[in-house]
């Protein structure tokens, strides 16, 4: 992540991808990864400065939720999570740059879709079955692109009884998510000084986002800036197949 462009970028996009996160929830990999791939030196640590920007946003509204949080419907996903993410980070360790940029353009396009048209329909109970399932969906999404929020999201919003609830769980087990994905990654030889450089550029911006979502979050209406938010994922995943 070199020259003033890049970094103006990165800069720019770290406070989109934070405002995202803290009006919405989630949404910081999914809005980061269309970019980060293509400004830094490889796929893996596209990958590892996002969940290293996106820990700081969730640390902050997680601690600020802190006593919503209700660890029985969070430990079985997390778990899930963790064990299936460690197998996913193995296999971006093996696979071409270029077959991950082609899936993540197929997964942009879905959850585009799947979020502007199918997401309200469906609802999930806080049953073993459903976090199994979700943190294994969520795990390798997560492992793989970075983007682990979707398959969380539609848990977390069902079986959270007022929104405080939601945003608790679901920062909680980002940012626990990504510290153990950041080891992952580490230990694959992810953790370079362009990362850590990336990181030092963008914690301003990721703080700027933070806060200013948290202002916009009162007062905006969430459904037309998550349809926004989908239908960018949708033209950038596009981008990214061609």
């Amino acid at each position: 992540c070199c020259g003033i462009k890049a970094m103006l970028l990165l800069f720019l996009m770290s406070s989109g991808a934070a405002f995202v996160q803290r009006v919405s929830g989630f949404g910081f990999g999914i809005f980061i990864m269309t970019v980060l791939p293509y400004i830094m030196p490889s796929y893996g640590e596209a990958t590892t400065l996002s969940g290293l920007m996106a820990m700081v946003t969730s640390l902050i509204i997680a601690i600020r939720n802190y006593r919503y949080l209700h660890w029985k419907k969070l430990f079985i996903i997390l778990f899930t999570f963790l064990i299936v993410s460690y197998i996913a980070v193995q296999f971006v360790s093996i696979a071409s740059d270029g077959i991950l940029k082609k899936l993540l353009g197929g997964i942009l396009i879905f959850a585009s879709i799947w979020f502007l048209f199918l997401s309200k329909r469906v609802h999930l109970p806080a049953t073993v079955p459903v976090q199994i399932s979700m943190g294994t969906i969520s795990g390798l999404m997560g492992g793989f692109f970075g983007m682990q929020g979707p398959p969380a999201v539609l848990y977390f919003i069902s079986s959270a009884k007022q929104k405080e609830e939601y945003m608790a769980m679901a920062q909680m087990y980002f940012l626990l998510g990504n510290i153990f994905m950041t080891g992952y990654r580490a230990q694959c030889g992810y953790l370079t000084t362009a990362v850590l450089h990336g990181w030092c550029c963008s914690i301003v911006a990721v703080l700027i986002g933070t806060t200013l979502g948290s202002i916009v979050f009162r007062f905006v209406s969430l459904d037309i800036l998550r349809k926004i938010i989908y239908a960018y994922m949708a033209i950038s995943g596009i981008i990214a197949l061609l």
